[in-house]
């Protein structure tokens, strides 16, 4: 039989992608971001014995990751102020890559919205049915679609602004 720690260390591994995409999009330094990853992935783990199963495991690591990202965001500006359009992602970014900057250009847009359209902005780039972005969010489905409608074109507005 599989440990508790075992099937934890796996469903972490499994599902990392979205712990990094919060991270990075709740961050503005490699440093924060890898500080952001360990936190989710602490508060993970104190909840994962109160999983029910009553969601797919991805909709509650999402709603885990995005509510710890959102709480560890509000703490660090209310105790310091800074722009969010200074960020550095030459760490990120390869030289001759196009598309990486471009995936590098819309994190940076992303992180200029308010918490909630950027955390809809990125449970939608990772494939969640309007169902699940809803239930995470606590609003209705019609409500998550509409929200992301119009998150499209502001986000390719601010996109062809900062291109």
């Amino acid at each position: 039989m599989i440990s508790k720690e075992k099937e934890f260390a796996q469903l972490v591994k499994d599902n990392q992608g979205l712990i990094i995409k919060v991270s990075r999009l709740y961050t503005n330094s490699l440093e924060d971001e890898e500080d952001l990853f360990q936190e989710i992935v602490l508060q993970l783990w104190r909840s994962y014995d109160s999983f029910k199963g009553n969601s797919k495991i991805s909709t509650w690591m999402y709603r885990v990751a995005l509510n710890t990202a959102i709480t560890l965001f509000r703490k660090k500006s209310k105790s310091l102020q800074t722009n969010e359009l200074d960020i550095n992602h030459a760490d990120f970014i390869e030289d001759d890559d196009e598309k990486q900057q471009q995936v590098s250009l819309l994190y940076t847009v992303i992180k200029t919205l308010p918490n909630v359209e950027r955390a809809i902005v990125t449970m939608y780039l990772d494939d969640l049915p309007y169902k699940d972005i809803a239930e995470n969010l606590g609003i209705t489905e019609v409500n998550a679609r509409v929200k992301m409608n119009r998150l499209k074109k502001i986000l390719k507005e601010k996109m062809e602004k900062h291109a």
